[in-house]
Formats: structure tokens, C-alpha cells, sequence
């Protein structure tokens, strides 16, 4: 008998995981029904709070107490490894890195600090690499097309990034790490509260002498074995009011100041690139009844990198993004409904000559989301207009019904857009020329999905095709690419019993250019993910597993990566109500890996942490 086509073998190994949950174990099946919330409720998928399990999008949510756990990891490290994001990364802290949201572009992950767009409009993608995990109280990680919800960049999913909020009392917080390759950072800062204000202020600082980014296999920005470090300092607050009974404003503002050292080949002159990243904004809301709110927002974002490439070059490179957002949600009786309008101004300065050096984008956008009777429904629209593009008409709409408790199946469809950035339009250096005639990419996304649930279990099988015209590609030479087809599979289980947490995402992923058949550079096949956490007394304790299979570091598919896996531990013990000591093992087997061609990435390393936060 032949045996059965590669895809349909790879679509059968997810189907038969979910297939097998209804046969759990008996010791499995005592925990099912413990009453244990799996997921808090969400903002990101709809633009307004929704309760977890009214959701039909791909949602992760990854809490403060998990980010205090991942010390010497970067943000994009801590994404992949607990939402099940593919990343790659040109070394350790402080160094570009990427994340491929189903399979996506960097370019197509929309970063969002407090509801702020936080990026880069000159390389068009978010500004991963100098923000502070020290900062963040929470994030929210959308996954699917969301142009319909916020417009161009969202093609591939959302990453909100919520920073520290205050709540009633007054509650001081300090920590200390100190690390493998010279790591050493400090956090100090307070939260408050009383009845009618709410505070809150974080100050950070890290520094890592780091390890050499590059080895001899890399391409471009030639080899330097010596350390490439990595500084930063970092503070955000923020300040919530209520004015009178149903109006309230609050300010949020998040600024990170850092240094980073690189390898360009340039001998001992020390290449570095200072960065400095901002995320400002002040909210009105106004509370009508409590099924109808207006909120106004005013937000700015600043993205800036000046970096010293030899002794006498120096280049610079400027963003600010101007955003003013009017929103008003309103319950009725298909659901909670919501309408706005929204401008965002993108400037762009620097040394590069840049044709455009600025572009506003207005829109209009509307939704509806609710459930009745098992049945769940989530519709968007939006309009953009773009003063250099045109305009751009995107939708979403998802459908779901509660077959049976344990088993609800949904299907989904959603259009996406994505401008092309001022340097994939009007860069020029040796190794790299823009293409003023670049055009905006379309996408359309199409899903089906069922999801199994009980008690603290759930599961989620998710298939997804993403078909995007007009693809751009910066290899060999900047064009559209007519057809670009990314496909796969997306499994993921969280659970809880007792003093046990669990969590494993597995991706299967097809993503190729239609025209000559050649994968997309840097996706994996494969990538699975598992995490498990457990707490007996003053201790808690947890390990995760990041497994990722072969793949290709350029679009001709002639360099490849090999695949790889790593194993991190942790382990806290709480030495009293105020004071804990934590140590974190990563990269336990001191696994060699590469996530792009000729840069390094950490060996085996270790930190410890000891924190203070007393009780309220």
C-alpha cells in the first residue's frame, strides 16, 4: 500500500492528539473538573474586553509572574518559547531579532505597548530588542489576521505589551540578578492606589558583557571574536484618575535608553548602535452606562538607532509613529458593538535620503462580537486611507458553535494589508537598494478550528491558510512576489490541576513562494513547545522545551539551519512573605544552535535572582 502524501501525514498527527483528549487517563480525568480559570479575560482580540471562553481567536496570554521566571532572555526568547512563535535572532540580548507569527513576515506582527503602535517605520518591523521585560505586567498574544481590527502591519497577529498599573494600597518592589556572561541587572519601583487614583513607577537596568554575536559562517557584517555586549536602562509609569463618577483619564509612558555592540568586520574599533524607544499616551474615557463607553486616545512612539559603524561612519535611522484613536463600544442585543476613527502619522529622518519622509494613514473601523444559545460570532471592518497608498478595505468575521460542554467547533475569515516600508522603498547601501515601486501586500486568511475543553483543560486545533498577493521580497532584489501561500497546522493545550500547570503549542508549517515553489526563509517545518510549573510550599519550580525542526536561511534554499532543541529550568523559594531567591538554568545542555546563518546564540547560563516585594 502507498503510503500517504507528506501533508496528509502531518495533518494527521495533530487530529489524532486532540482525537485522543476524551480518552485521558483516570488520574488525568479526577482533575477535569477542578473549577479553574484557564485564561483571564483579553482586549487585543476584539478592541474591548471579552472573557477568554467567548473567544474564537488564537489568544495566549503570558502573566508578570512568567516574565519574572525568564531572566536573561530576550522578549522575542520568551514569546517563542511560551506562545509558540517561531523567532530568530542575530545573537543575545540587544540584537535584532524576528518573530514569524504563523509563518508570517517580522513585518507582519503588529507590537502594541498599552494600545500604543511601538515600531520601526523604516524597517517595518516592531521594536523587540529594546524593550525591558522588567517593565511588562502583562501580554497579550493574537495570532491570525488583524488588519480589520488595527490596520496595516497586524497580517500575521497582534503582540500587546501592557505595562505595571497600580491598585488599591501601596505595595514597593526591588530585585537583583546576577548571571553567566557577565549578566547583571536591578529593577526598583512601587505601586499604589486609592479610591479614585491609581500609580505606579518601574525603573530597570541591565548590563551584559554578552558573548561574540558572530562566527566565521556569517555573510554580511564580517566576524569579530570579540564579546558584543549589551546596556540598557529603562523606566515606565503610569497614573490612572477618576475625574467623577464616569469619566476617567490615565497617562502611560514606558522610554528605554540602551547600547548595543555588533560585529561589521571593522577591527578593533568598538561597532555599536545606540537605541532609544518610547511609548507615550493619555486616555479619556467616558463611562455612559454600563453597557456603553467612549474612550479617546492620544499616543506617540519613538523608534531611534544611531549606529557607529566604523571609526568615521555613522548612521542614523528615526521613527515617530502620532496616533489618535476615537472609540465607542456599546452592548446590544446581538452582542457588544463597537465604532471609531483613527489617524496614525509615520516621520522618518536620518542619514538615508529618504524620497517620503512621512505618510498619514486615516480609517474608520467597525465590530460586533457576542454569543447566544451556543452560537459565537465576531465581525470587523475597517477602512484605511494612506496618503502615499490609497485605500484599503479589510474584514474579519469568525463563527463558532458550542456543539456539545467539551466541544466547540469554529471557522473564520479575514483580509489583511501591508505598506512597504520607507527602506524597502528608498534605502540604498552597498549590499541593499529599495524599490520605489513597491506596492502594498493583500492577504486573505482562511481557518477552521475546534476547540475541547473541561474543566482546567483545553485544547485547540487550529488549520490556517494565508494566501498573500503581491508578497515582498528583499532577496535577491527588492519586489513583489506575485502569490505567497503559508499554510499549517497550530495545536496548543494548557492545563491545570491542583499545584500542576501544563502548556505545549505544536506547529506544522508550509510556507512557500507559489512562483518557484522555495520556502520562506527561516520557518521551521516544525516547532513544538512545552512548558510545566509546579508549586509545594515555599517553592515553585518549572522547566519548558523548545524543539524546532530544519530550515532554509535564504530564499533560494541552498544555505540551511539545522534543526535544534533546548531545555530551560527554574526553581523560586519564597524565603518569607516579602523575600524570594530564584535560580534559572537556560539552555541546560549547552546545545550549539544557530536561528540565522553565522550568529551565535547563548550557551548554558545561569542566574539568580533575589526579590522583594512585600504584601500589601
Amino acid at each position: 500500500m502507498k503510503s500517504l502524501p507528506l501533508r496528509a501525514r502531518r495533518a494527521a498527527l495533530p487530529l489524532a492528539v486532540l482525537a485522543g483528549f476524551p480518552c485521558l487517563p483516570v488520574a488525568a480525568q479526577v482533575s477535569l473538573a477542578e473549577p479553574v480559570e484557564l485564561r483571564p479575560s483579553v482586549v487585543t482580540a476584539t478592541r474591548v474586553e471579552t472573557r477568554a471562553d467567548a473567544l474564537l481567536s488564537d489568544v495566549t496570554v503570558i502573566d508578570g509572574e512568567e516574565l519574572r521566571n525568564a531572566p536573561g532572555r530576550t522578549l522575542s526568547e520568551v514569546l517563542a518559547r511560551r506562545a509558540g512563535l517561531q523567532m530568530s535572532s542575530n545573537g543575545g540580548l540587544g540584537k535584532t531579532a524576528s518573530l514569524f507569527v504563523r509563518g508570517t513576515e517580522a513585518r507582519h506582527v503588529l507590537l502594541l505597548v498599552d494600545g500604543v503602535r511601538f515600531g520601526s517605520s523604516t524597517t517595518a518591523t516592531p521594536t523587540l530588542d529594546n524593550l525591558p521585560l522588567s517593565s511588562i505586567e502583562r501580554i497579550e498574544i493574537l495570532k491570525g489576521p488583524a488588519s480589520a481590527l488595527y490596520g496595516s502591519d497586524a497580517v500575521g497577529g497582534v503582540v500587546q505589551v501592557f505595562t505595571r498599573r497600580g491598585r488599591e494600597g501601596f505595595a514597593p518592589n526591588a530585585s537583583v540578578t546576577l548571571g553567566s556572561y557577565g549578566h547583571r541587572a536591578a529593577t526598583a519601583g512601587f505601586s499604589g492606589g486609592t479610591g479614585t487614583v491609581d500609580y505606579a513607577l518601574s525603573l530597570g537596568t541591565v548590563r551584559e558583557r554578552g558573548f561574540s554575536a558572530t562566527n566565521p559562517a556569517v555573510a554580511f557584517s564580517g566576524h569579530n571574536p570579540d564579546d558584543d555586549a549589551f546596556e540598557q536602562d529603562s523606566i515606565s509609569a503610569s497614573l490612572g484618575w477618576t475625574l467623577a463618577p464616569g469619566w476617567r483619564t490615565g497617562l502611560t509612558w514606558l522610554q528605554a535608553e540602551g547600547t548595543n555592540e555588533y560585529d561589521n568586520g571593522a577591527g578593533p574599533f568598538n561597532v555599536r548602535s545606540d537605541t532609544f524607544s518610547r511609548a507615550l499616551g493619555w486616555s479619556l474615557e467616558r463611562q455612559w452606562t454600563p453597557q456603553a463607553r467612549t474612550q479617546f486616545k492620544v499616543a506617540r512612539s519613538d523608534d531611534r538607532s544611531t549606529n557607529f559603524n566604523t571609526a568615521s561612519t555613522t548612521s542614523a535611522f528615526n521613527t515617530a509613529q502620532t496616533q489618535l484613536t476615537l472609540q465607542h463600544d456599546w452592548v446590544t442585543a446581538l452582542g457588544t458593538a463597537l465604532v471609531g476613527v483613527e489617524s496614525i502619522k509615520e516621520a522618518v529622518s536620518g542619514t538615508q535620503a529618504y524620497a517620503v519622509r512621512s505618510r498619514t494613514t486615516e480609517a474608520a473601523f467597525a465590530g460586533l462580537q457576542g454569543e447566544a444559545a451556543g452560537h459565537i460570532w465576531q465581525a470587523n471592518l475597517r477602512r484605511d486611507s494612506n496618503s502615499q497608498f490609497g485605500g484599503a478595505t479589510t474584514g474579519f468575521a469568525s463563527y463558532g458553535y458550542q456543539l456539545t460542554p467539551n466541544w466547540r467547533p469554529h471557522l473564520a475569515y479575514g483580509t489583511s494589508f501591508k505598506t512597504p516600508s520607507f527602506n524597502t522603498l528608498y534605502f540604498v547601501s552597498p549590499s541593499f537598494t529599495g524599490n520605489p515601486s513597491t506596492q502594498p501586500e493583500r492577504g486573505k486568511n482562511r481557518e477552521f478550528g475546534v476547540t475541547w475543553s473541561e474543566g482546567a483543560h483545553e485544547v485547540k486545533l487550529t488549520r490556517f491558510d494565508n494566501r498573500i498577493r503581491g508578497f515582498i521580497t528583499l532577496q535577491p532584489a527588492v519586489t513583489n512576489v506575485p502569490r505567497v501561500r503559508i499554510e499549517g497546522w497550530s495545536l496548543g493545550w494548557v492545563a491545570a490541576a491542583g499545584a500542576w500547570r501544563w502548556n505545549a503549542q505544536l506547529e506544522l508549517l508550509e510556507a512557500r513562494n507559489q512562483l518557484n515553489r522555495l520556502k520562506l526563509v527561516r520557518r521551521a517545518d516544525e516547532q513544538l513547545t512545552v512548558g510545566v510549573d509546579h508549586s509545594t510550599g515555599a517553592w515553585t519550580w518549572g522547566t519548558s522545551l523548545l524543539a524546532q525542526g530544519r530550515r532554509f536561511d535564504n530564499a533560494a534554499n541552498t544555505v540551511p539551519l539545522a534543526g535544534f532543541a533546548t531545555v530551560d529550568l527554574y526553581a523560586r523559594y519564597r524565603i518569607d512573605p516579602q523575600w524570594s531567591v530564584s535560580l534559572r538554568l537556560n539552555n541546560l545542555a549547552d546545545k550549539v544552535y544557530e536561528t540565522a546563518r553565522g550568529y551565535n546564540q547563548p550557551g548554558r547560563a545561569a542566574y539568580v535572582t533575589l526579590d522583594w516585594s512585600p504584601a500589601r
